[in-house]
């Protein structure tokens, strides 16, 4: 097993929504190198959601998939609560499931593009939450990660208004939950990537408009998906950040300074 700076994680289940490509991706291979039982979930993506658990068990650890559209209430508790019944338990859960879904101007949204954008990235995240508490608190601890956006305080890019309006629900739902469970020892924390290369961007963002991007980034350049790892690892160890909760952490390089 690849040695790790956070021990405490070894043998911890995680289950991390989104995991096929991308940020979701990076985690759950950074999480397997931790020792952790990984569940990694998937819509669409079968064969990419194979190959991350081809990593996983290559590194020693324990690999799950779980797959659903979780847009469904009743879908996402079913990911969840298969996780939590294979690993006997859930410590870790990482809300990454999210996207875009279309670049649409405000005078162009029809209740269509808002039930998909609010469906993905708000109602997925609070369903997969409600469902893990419950196991959380059996345990007597545990921890939620979600996962928001620098869209959230800088109202994203052109026709995001309301996937940012989306992410910025997310942040303002770790910190209402942060309090809410801290008393159950079950911390809540989030990570806001800024502009990472992933599909996510492959989609809806033009060469021209990442080249926008990296010009309003200081450090000069666009992030990698592994580059976000750290700080997955850094919240949900107990060990490194057992004082963290309710907190929004930033990895954009420089983009945004709150």
């Amino acid at each position: 097993m690849t040695q790790t700076i956070a021990p405490d994680l070894a043998g911890k289940s995680v289950l991390v929504t989104g995991a096929s490509t991308g940020i979701g991706a990076a985690a759950a291979r950074a999480f397997a190198s931790a020792g952790c039982r990984v569940a990694i979930h998937y819509n669409a993506s079968l064969n990419r959601a194979e190959e991350v658990a081809a990593d996983v068990r290559f590194a020693g650890a324990q690999a799950l998939l779980v797959g659903g559209d979780l847009t469904s209430s009743a879908k996402a508790r079913e990911v969840v609560n298969a996780t939590a019944e294979h690993f006997g338990g859930l410590d870790i859960l990482v809300n990454n499931a999210g996207g875009l879904v279309a670049r649409v101007p405000i005078a162009e949204i029809d209740d269509e593009v808002f039930d998909a954008v609010i469906d993905l990235n708000v109602r997925s995240l609070v369903t997969c939450s409600s469902a893990a508490v419950p196991h959380m608190r059996r345990a007597g601890r545990g921890n939620i990660i979600n996962v928001t956006s620098v869209a959230a305080r800088s109202g994203g890019g052109n026709g995001a208004a309301l996937y940012a309006s989306a992410k910025g629900f997310v942040s303002t739902f770790t910190h209402g939950l942060a309090k809410e469970l801290v008393k159950d020892h079950i911390r809540v924390n989030a990570v806001s990537p800024g502009v990472i290369v992933t599909p996510f961007h492959e989609r809806y963002s033009t060469p021209a408009m990442l080249e926008a991007f990296k010009a309003s980034i200081p450090m000069n350049r666009l992030g990698a998906p592994e580059e976000c790892a750290g700080a997955f690892l850094y919240l949900a160890s107990d060990a490194l950040s057992g004082f963290v909760t309710g907190q929004i952490l930033e990895v954009n390089g420089g983009q945004v300074m709150p």
